[in-house]
């Protein structure tokens, strides 16, 4: 093969190398941000049970009425 072919291919490589260590980059954080996002799903639903279990436990208001005079 000549000069230039094996120079093309070379940067063909590099830029392989760079684009496989990118991919990896960006699946670490997309697997982080999953991490996250389930553990925040869990807390949203805890605390709304929590909100729930408080609603249910909470003095039922009045209704409101007109007063007689309306």
């Amino acid at each position: 093969m000549d000069s230039d072919t094996l120079a093309r291919i070379d940067r063909l490589e590099e830029q392989i190398a760079h684009q496989s260590h990118t991919i990896d980059e960006l699946n670490e954080v997309v697997s982080r941000q999953a991490d996250l996002i389930d553990g925040l799903t869990r807390k949203i639903a805890a605390l709304t049970c929590q909100v729930e279990d408080l609603e249910d436990a909470s003095i039922p208001q009045p209704a409101i009425t007109k007063p007689p005079h309306y």
